[in-house]
């Protein structure tokens, strides 16, 4: 008996054949009825999926699934290889497609991914290589400490640490009226989303770098953090040495808690891979790099995010909002959230196919 779900695809004429036709039609009729059964339940298992994902599925069909998309990949190469009829070909064509996505194409479309990824997906990936970020906390903290050492001992070094267009008058022995200056805020907001697309450039150029160059088994990396973290260091003496490290404090921290955070991760997320590589256990250097890779790729996307929201924040609120306690409360808003959002918010792990 005919399965009514492949009647629309092998539906006979009524009107009488020749005999070649006929012979190519029995033998394509015999070759269905062979395989029908488990083409049936493949597409049934299909439909399933493309409903409901995994959770259709009992654990029968879902261990048997391979080996019927396999057995189906392979009617469709002897029918097209017999030239069987045309339906058969396009009804197989059509269930092997689908079969793949379900078998090997990607679980889950951007939107499920991203939302995933924001609830629980990040913060886990930054939990997961929280050794590394302690290492690079101590570096940029180190290397901060370093340039404040530095410029105090001899001014010359705040040039040599200090790239030109971040100098301008923020220099050693600029007055405290010059210094003050460079604090201040914009009337309004013209010109300024310009100015956060430069930011935001700079800003992901460092952080991608600091990632990228962990394949050099995290030397770079670390050393990429103490210059960066030196230059704020020459940068913060300059300010205090006129009496004004609160009001520099509060200019930095509207968009640096952010900023800061985000090289500080790509940083750790680089350093995590040199790491895994210096030391890959009982995995090979590749594998333990792979694995690594990809923690660090879900760490680099958030660093994106994070950029993106300094930028703004180093255009809009930090050149709008000229007083002192009105910058530390973004920036320590900004901290707190981060803070909590990496270590505190811990949802349970989705499973497959949820």
């Amino acid at each position: 008996m005919k399965a009514p779900v492949l009647s629309s695809w092998f539906g006979k004429s009524a009107v009488t054949a020749p005999p070649d036709i006929e012979s190519a039609a029995l033998r394509s009729d015999r070759f269905r009825l062979e395989r029908e059964e488990d083409w049936l339940r493949l597409e049934t298992i299909v439909k399933q999926m493309e409903k409901g994902g995994l959770r259709r599925i009992d654990d029968e069909d879902l261990l048997a699934l391979p080996t019927l998309y396999r057995t189906a990949a392979s009617s469709l190469s002897v029918a097209r290889e017999t030239s069987l009829d045309a339906a058969t070909l396009r009804y197989l064509e059509s269930l092997v497609q689908r079969s793949w996505f379900q078998v090997y194409g990607p679980r889950k479309g951007f939107f499920a991914w991203f939302r995933e990824f924001i609830l629980g997906g990040w913060s886990r990936a930054v939990r997961e290589i929280w050794l590394d970020i302690c290492i690079a906390l101590f570096v940029m903290v180190a290397g901060a400490v370093v340039g404040w050492i530095l410029v105090a001992q001899d001014n010359d070094w705040y040039y040599r640490l200090v790239p030109g267009q971040f100098a301008d008058t923020r220099v050693p022995g600029a007055s405290r009226d010059v210094l003050l200056d460079t604090l201040g805020t914009q009337q309004d907001a013209d010109g300024l989303s310009a100015f956060a697309a430069s930011l935001f450039s700079n800003n992901a150029g460092v952080s991608i770098l600091a990632f990228a160059l962990g394949f050099a088994f995290g030397i770079p990396s670390l050393l990429l953090l103490v210059y960066n973290t030196a230059l704020l260091g020459a940068m913060i003496w300059v300010f205090a040495s006129q009496g004004l490290s609160v009001e520099f404090a509060a200019w930095l921290s509207v968009h640096g808690t952010t900023e800061l955070f985000a090289i500080l991760l790509s940083g750790a997320a680089g350093l995590h891979i040199g790491r895994s590589m210096a030391f890959p256990g009982t995995s090979s250097v590749l594998e333990a790099a792979a694995t690594s890779g990809r923690r660090g790729a879900v760490v680099m996307a958030g660093v994106i995010i994070m950029m993106v929201i300094a930028g703004l924040l180093e255009a809009f609120p930090r050149q709008l909002v000229g007083s002192v306690e009105g910058r530390f409360l973004i920036g320590g808003g900004f901290l707190a959230f981060w803070l909590t959002y990496f270590f505190l918010y811990n949802p349970r792990r989705p499973l497959e196919g949820e």
